[in-house]
């Protein structure tokens, strides 16, 4: 598995792990009819990531200030698998990755 930083060619892929997510509004605190040129912009506005596996896209994670100013060395990060992913170590490699 290889995690590389977010290129525009990946936003397809990367839409297709947001949607259903924002959608449910189990996890994340945004508006469920985001659009996804406003999604793809919030998911991409600091540092993204795509994890791949045989050339598809499994997972998508962000690296963001958790505050502005004084609280701006404290990170946030925000990770999503693939439906289909699940016990293939997508999200045990993105966390790895993270860490580094």
């Amino acid at each position: 598995m290889q995690v590389r930083e977010f290129e525009d060619r990946d936003e397809g892929a990367v839409w297709a792990m947001l949607e259903p997510v924002f959608r449910a509004g189990d996890t994340y605190a945004i508006e469920h009819g985001i659009s996804r040129e406003d999604a793809i912009g919030y998911w991409t506005a600091y540092h993204t990531y795509v994890a791949e596996l045989e050339r598809e896209l499994v997972g998508t994670f962000y690296i963001r200030p958790n505050q502005q100013g004084g609280g701006a060395h404290i990170c946030n990060c925000g990770y999503i698998t693939a439906r289909g992913s699940e016990g293939r170590g997508v999200a045990r490699a993105m966390l790895a990755f993270s860490l580094n």
